[in-house]
């Protein structure tokens, strides 16, 4: 399992959790420090299982009122860092 920790930047949480499979490909949990608590848990919930790639092209570049990333975009994020450690 492949697992690292993220200090998003821009947004109100203030760190991601990702563990992936081995391999880099599914999503084996996702967490979040400090931000919209419900909405991040259910995030969580929802890409728990999930392909990277799926969960990516759905929610890179998703804003956040005017901001120009949230919590969702810095997520894929931590997902892309997270699969370069295959690679590393």
């Amino acid at each position: 399992m492949i697992k690292i920790d993220y200090k998003p930047r821009g947004v109100c949480s203030r760190m991601i959790h990702v563990e992936l499979s081995d391999d880099g490909q599914i999503i084996e949990n996702v967490s979040f420090e400090g931000g919209c608590n419900g909405n991040l848990k259910a995030i969580g919930k929802l890409v728990a299982g999930q392909p990277v790639e799926h969960i990516v092209e759905l929610l890179e570049g998703n804003t956040c009122g005017p901001r120009k990333t949230s919590c969702a975009d810095q997520m894929t994020r931590a997902l892309r860092d997270a699969q370069e450690q295959i690679v590393e």
